[in-house]
């Protein structure tokens, strides 16, 4: 892969999801509310994966 190749929007949305996941279980160990939001947001993410 090249420094100039585009990434799939499935590969850009697997990234996000990860992002959201790994951010989600940081939170979970001082703010379960904020956690509970971002595993949301991850579970939004991977339907629209799926969707591809």
């Amino acid at each position: 892969m090249g420094i100039f190749s585009k990434k799939s929007p499935k590969e850009k949305l697997q990234k996000t999801y990860e992002k959201l996941l790994k951010e989600a279980y940081n939170l979970s160990h001082t703010d379960r509310t904020a956690a509970d939001k971002k595993t949301a947001e991850a579970e939004e993410i991977l339907s629209q994966i799926e969707k591809l």
